[in-house]
């Protein structure tokens, strides 16, 4: 009788004979595709893969030790083959049972059930976000694929886990994730590996802007008995988060997450704040909800209302007081829109004004300031990002610019829902219009950036980003954001008078970018404000 007729039940097959592997210790052997390992220690017989789950180094070169630890000698990652556990390192190894019946080793190849392997990619991945372990991060999202599963399914977990984990709420690792997941979609089938870096760039971000705080940030406890929106926009302008996400979760429990979105759209254009990062937030959330399971909502939509509350209100200083007053005498009939010309140089206050008068012709008043705000960012005085001298106040880089675009395209979304908020929107381009006309230098050739092949610049720009390079986050996302909401606009008006401007922007943008760190400048600066404050 041989092993295989000795058992019931499982995938078992003969691997050696049992002297054969007693006067060698160890084996490797290849069955059904895998290369498996075999090693005696004592009276007992071990069985598991042979390459290290961490970079594929041959095991059987390893070191065994107490009986039962085995060591992979190329990162000293250790095994207890007794256990399963994964001692030191990361990854778990697979192991194989073993029977010694009639004179030879017999060994179950049955893989385990497809669920149990995604669960258990899931556990590892956890684990490596809580590290910022960026390739185990891969190899545990490639492991759920493998088992039959959808990478963006893990995305529900990566959100439950970051959701309280942000002192300050949402971050651009949420507001980025539905450009991501569309980049994704744009890959060819026969592409997996660029099909499967926009869930890792995900994932990665969400635990990079984890570990970068020192969380958790426990959203209060409590829910309201029922939802009212007005009560919640209230909340939100007093910076009662206690009451806001009470208001949030009683909003998600009985009428679900659109309720919440007119009295988050209000909220998001009430003010100039957060550098116009809320109607951006906004924007990205809802349309991230579309692509997530109904049970992660609140994992999304709590930072949210966290970024809501604790989000600077910029028209409260002195540069953008004139927010408000001119939002009061908004001309709703005027029709004297100027041209995009007439922004160059203009403080906030003047650029206000000639928002203000041009109420009666929002789509014209749209096109003149998104004109100007390509204009602006495609003369970015490069200057700015290399200064070591100069205050605070003047660190200006690419990102500066690039807000005031994607605030235009969120905030076009919103108005197009609630009409009665383009004032707010058109306004806060103002701002940012007459913020940055400071910072651009109107004389520099810029013929150089003049983009003909739209859909092929555009194509390019997502490709490269695909491998970006770049270990900061914050870059690549940013520029996915900008990319992906002039692509939108264009798409739109593909014969709007900005469109070449707004593309030879991008087209500079990409092709400078920022500088990432300034040792001197800070240090410089450092010194000088330690010094005036005595």
């Amino acid at each position: 009788m041989t092993a295989l007729e000795a058992v019931e039940t499982g995938d078992w097959v003969e691997a050696i004979g049992s002297q054969e592997l007693a006067e060698k210790g160890r084996a490797v052997v290849k069955l059904e595709g895998k290369q498996i390992l075999l090693w005696r220690s004592g009276e007992k017989i071990y069985a598991c893969n042979n390459r290290c789950p961490h970079e594929g180094f041959p095991l059987a070169e390893g070191t065994m030790a107490d009986g039962c630890i085995l060591t992979c000698n190329w990162h000293n990652w250790k095994f207890d083959l007794e256990s399963g556990e994964t001692l030191v390192g990361g990854d778990a190894l697979r192991l194989y049972p073993v029977r010694e019946i009639h004179g030879m080793i017999a060994l179950d190849l049955t893989d385990p059930p497809d669920t149990e392997v995604r669960a258990k990619a899931v556990e590892g991945l956890r684990e490596a976000f809580a590290e910022h372990d960026y390739e185990r991060m891969a190899r545990e999202i490639a492991r759920y694929e493998t088992a039959g599963g959808d990478p963006v399914d893990v995305l529900n977990h990566a959100f439950v886990w970051a959701a309280d984990r942000y002192e300050f709420g949402m971050t651009h690792a949420q507001a980025g994730a539905p450009d991501w997941i569309a980049l994704r979609s744009r890959m060819a089938t026969n592409r997996p590996a660029e099909r499967l870096i926009p869930v890792l760039e995900i994932v990665g971000h969400l635990s990079w802007d984890a570990i970068m705080q020192p969380g958790p940030f426990p959203f209060p406890d409590g829910t309201a008995d029922r939802f009212d929106a007005q009560a919640l926009e209230d909340a939100i302008e007093r910076e009662d988060e206690a009451l806001a996400v009470a208001l949030t979760r009683a909003a998600l429990r009985d009428e679900g997450a659109d309720a919440l979105r007119a009295p988050l759209e209000r909220a998001s254009l009430r003010h100039y704040q957060n550098f116009g990062h809320t109607p951006i937030y906004l924007d990205k959330t809802f349309e991230l909800l579309e692509r997530l399971d109904a049970e992660t909502a609140p994992a999304v939509l709590l930072p949210l209302v966290r970024t809501f509350c604790k989000g600077a209100r910029e028209d409260l200083i002195p540069e953008f007081r004139s927010y408000a007053p001119t939002l009061e005498i908004w001309q709703s009939t005027g029709t004297d829109v100027p041209d995009a010309a007439h922004f160059r140089n203009q403080g906030v206050r003047k650029c206000l004004d000639l928002i203000s008068g041009a109420g009666g012709d929002i789509e014209r008043l749209y096109d003149q300031l998104l004109y100007a705000a390509s204009d602006a960012m495609l003369h970015f005085d490069a200057e700015y990002r290399t200064h070591v001298d100069r205050p605070i106040q003047q660190n200006v880089d690419w990102l500066d610019f690039t807000h005031a675009a994607t605030h235009l395209n969120a905030s076009r979304k919103i108005c197009e829902r609630r009409p009665e908020l383009w004032p707010n929107a058109l306004l806060q381009t103002g701002c940012f219009l007459g913020r940055n006309a400071t910072f651009v230098n109107w004389e520099q050739d810029v013929s150089q950036w003049a983009v003909t092949d739209r859909r092929a610049f555009f194509a390019s720009v997502f490709e490269r980003l695909l491998d970006h390079g770049e270990p900061l986050y914050i870059y690549p996302v940013h520029t996915l954001k900008l990319a992906t909401a002039l692509e939108e606009e264009i798409e739109r008006r593909p014969d709007a008078p900005w469109a070449p401007i707004a593309l030879a922007a991008m087209n500079r943008y990409v092709h400078e970018p920022a500088k990432k760190k300034h040792m001197r400048r800070t240090v410089t600066q450092a010194m000088k404000f330690v010094e005036a404050q005595g």
